[in-house]
């Protein structure tokens, strides 16, 4: 045990020592009551990682006293599922007691999952999948629906200082030593919320120095380690959740949350262009008439990140983040647009009205196809007021104008026209 990494030397082994959780394993929460009263559902524990859902799964089989079976979904199949599933069927009495633990669950493909769901299905077995992914997207309905779903948080810093004390205190390598942690904030950051990853720091840090105290500072950490500390799946929930931040607080119009969040995304390594398109989006959605400039200013950056490449494409990425979180925001074309493409489901192919219908030839004409229709060029002030929806939709408001200065001036206008027909 002692030529085991520091991270798996202080691994708990029961609900009391673990760390954090307390949602899930506190007093009479989910879990702790769960064990206490000897039922242990399926489940799939969703984190990040290093929050400790290996670690969870192993306390679990071991405070129920039930078999334990590991696979990790990156290298094991459906074969390995099913020796596990005849080595639970061959041992008599703990048949339906055994947990089957399958690390990184997302990765096994829809087949590999639908292996799992007779042995599920029939209590032969109780599983514990981990995934760091969106459940919901990674994991088959019908084994979701089989299985509880928990959600693991991060650490929060004073948990993270607490892991690293408690390795200083208790290991049984580290606890021969004097170690002092002087500065806390690189050490912490280059952990990512990682407790595995924080213990390994801290024991490369311990292992690297030869004085009598071991003084572990902000310096020693950046150059001990000299690597990124952000993490960031390009193609996990990271992805999707940083750019929904983005994009949210644009829309919020905070330019600070704004940069973050896009430094966030750069810092991960995230496609510029990838960044730049959700930038043109928003630029239409969340501003819209609001400032039709907005939508200048996007379509450049993005003809701009494309020139420039990386790393010169962050500054016009940031320019525009600030651009479209610090401009005056509307809706209102956004929202034009969804509800008449909700009111072309409900009414489908409504014909077009005869004075609105293209006449290119004599039959169209005698048809009466045109017939009727008024120039509005040649209106007084360029405008009719004929009809244009088709007569079933006649009145129907889809664009109302956003309370901004550009569309007040367009409401009056508007409003000038139509009068009360649209009740601008």
């Amino acid at each position: 045990m002692i030529d085991a990494p520091l991270a798996e030397r202080m691994r708990p082994t029961t609900l009391d020592d673990y760390l954090g959780q307390g949602h899930l394993i506190g007093e009479e929460q989910v879990l702790r009551k769960a064990l206490k009263g000897g039922h242990v559902p399926s489940m799939i524990l969703w984190g990040p990682p290093g929050v400790g859902k290996t670690t969870l799964a192993k306390i679990i089989a071991g405070q129920s006293d039930r078999p334990f079976h590991e696979i990790s979904a990156v290298q094991s199949g459906v074969k390995e599922v099913r020796e596990v599933i005849a080595t639970v069927k061959r041992s008599g009495l703990f048949a339906g007691r055994a947990i089957l633990f399958i690390d990184e669950i997302h990765r096994f493909s829809k087949s590999q999952q639908d292996s799992l769901l007779g042995a599920v299905e029939k209590g032969l077995i109780t599983l514990i999948g981990a995934t760091t992914e969106n459940p919901s997207f990674e994991v088959i309905p019908a084994l979701l629906s089989r299985s509880q779903t928990y959600v693991l948080k991060s650490f929060t810093s004073d948990q993270l200082k607490q892991i690293v004390l408690n390795a200083i205190e208790q290991d049984v390598v580290l606890s021969e030593r004097e170690i002092e942690v002087k500065e806390w904030n690189a050490l912490l950051r280059s952990s990512s919320g990682d407790a595995r990853r924080l213990l390994n720091a801290l024991e490369l840090l311990v292992e690297m120095s030869e004085d009598d105290v071991v003084v572990i500072d902000d310096a020693k950490v950046v150059g001990a380690l000299q690597s990124s500390t952000v993490r960031y799946d390009k193609k996990g929930d990271a992805h999707y959740d940083m750019a929904s931040a983005l994009i949210k607080s644009i829309r919020g119009s905070d330019p600070n949350a704004a940069v973050y969040y896009l430094a966030r995304m750069l810092s991960g390594g995230e496609d510029p262009k990838f960044i730049a398109r959700r930038l043109l989006i928003s630029a239409s959605e969340d501003i819209g008439l609001a400032n039709p400039n907005a939508m200048i200013m996007a379509n450049e950056t993005f003809a701009a990140v494309e020139r420039l490449g990386m790393p010169e494409g962050r500054i016009p990425l940031g320019q525009c983040a600030v651009y479209l979180a610090t401009s005056e925001k509307s809706n209102a074309s956004y929202s034009a647009i969804n509800l008449a493409m909700e009111a072309v489901r409900e009414t489908g192919d409504l014909p077009v009205p005869l004075h609105l219908r293209n006449a290119p030839t004599q039959l169209m004409k005698d048809l009466g196809h045109g017939a009727g229709y008024q120039y509005d060029h040649a209106s007084k002030e360029s405008f009719s007021g004929q009809e244009f929806l088709p007569p079933e939709l006649s009145g129907t408001t889809f664009y109302v104008p956003g309370p901004n200065a550009r569309e007040e001036k367009m409401r009056h206008a508007l409003r000038a026209n139509w009068k009360e027909k649209y009740g601008y």
